[in-house]
């Protein structure tokens, strides 16, 4: 009997780590926008922006900023490395999840679908 509550035990125990490590993994969203840079953020939305923007960015220090379509809304990207140049100058789709500090951490990009 002592070794079957010690399974139960354990395995209940299993049951909670399991359940704390997917409660704790962020959620995944789709946002829909421009990806610009930091000094012009909302500015930037436009396919005319991207040299400006990549010179910023790879010259003057600015970094790459996600800018929601819809509220204009501007973010900053938590993995700079996950933005490449062929990204900017056109609406894209960004999967990821919002950080803690209201970043986005970016598993994609590609470009938007039309509507």
């Amino acid at each position: 009997m002592k070794k079957v509550l010690s399974i139960l035990g354990v395995a209940a125990l299993f049951v909670c780590i399991f359940s704390m490590a997917a409660a704790a993994r962020p959620e995944t969203s789709t946002w829909t926008g421009w990806i610009s840079d930091s000094g012009c953020g909302a500015k930037g939305m436009s396919a005319d922006h991207k040299g400006c923007a990549l010179k910023c960015v790879h010259e003057k220090g600015a970094k790459f900023v996600f800018v929601n379509s819809e509220s204009k809304q501007v973010f900053n990207i938590h993995n700079q490395d996950a933005v490449q140049d062929s990204d900017v100058g056109m609406q894209v789709q960004v999967s990821g999840h919002l950080m803690e500090d209201n970043s986005i951490h970016v598993d994609s990009i590609m470009p938007a679908t039309a509507k």
